[in-house]
């Protein structure tokens, strides 16, 4: 009589009961993690898109241009709509003097930031005495700080942030903890600009701000 020793199945590595409880404990802790990131991000993009221009405004000392990346010796196409916006707003009385603020993109480029939003801004007829630049900022907590310093060698208490309506709520809280005394808004939508990509991008960056003012 010949027996049988062929398995009825694939032989299965034996699993400890505590190894089973720790793979479930990981699997619910990574859901819990997304479900909190999930949650968050929900209610960032809700402060996001609650940022609103100031109405009324009242007349300010300056205006403060967020920047954004230069193409080579232009301002990008979302760069121009902030200085469209700023020239429209500088046009009506809302400020009477602008800093431009931003450094160097890249090496080789010929201008800063500062510089190129300075070149067009007087391309379109404001006069070069209403601007100031600030050419080192890598950053809008940066931009912030250096034209504060400006405006406290101007003697400038007043100020317009202008921006798009993405950066406003963070730029906002930021000028404020720089200790800016009630900082307006003067915001912009974009027609150039992906939404996706750069509200994807601002929730980001408001997460890594919140981390940076608590800690």
């Amino acid at each position: 009589m010949k027996w049988d020793l062929t398995p009825a199945g694939p032989i299965r590595p034996f699993k400890s009961r505590p190894q089973r409880r720790y793979r479930r404990g990981l699997l619910l802790l990574l859901a819990l993690l997304l479900a909190i990131g999930l949650m968050w991000s929900a209610y960032v993009l809700i402060r996001i898109n609650g940022a609103r221009t100031t109405e009324p405004m009242r007349k300010a000392d300056a205006g403060i241009v967020l920047g954004m990346a230069m193409w080579g010796d232009e301002p990008s196409p979302g760069l121009r709509e902030r200085l469209d916006y700023a020239i429209q707003l500088y046009k009506q009385g809302a400020y009477d003097h602008i800093i431009v603020t931003g450094g160097l993109d890249r090496a080789g480029y010929r201008y800063t930031e500062g510089q190129g939003m300075r070149n067009y801004l007087i391309s379109k007829g404001i006069p070069d005495s209403a601007v100031k630049v600030e050419n080192e900022a890598t950053s809008t907590y940066e931009n912030l700080l250096f034209s504060r310093k400006i405006m406290q060698e101007e003697g400038w208490t007043s100020v317009v942030i202008v921006t798009h309506t993405f950066h406003g709520r963070r730029a906002q809280e930021i000028a404020k903890y720089l200790g800016y005394d009630n900082p307006e808004l003067g915001l912009t939508e974009s027609e150039t600009m992906s939404m996706v990509k750069y509200k994807t991008r601002e929730i980001l960056a408001y997460t890594k701000w919140k981390l940076q003012e608590t800690f």
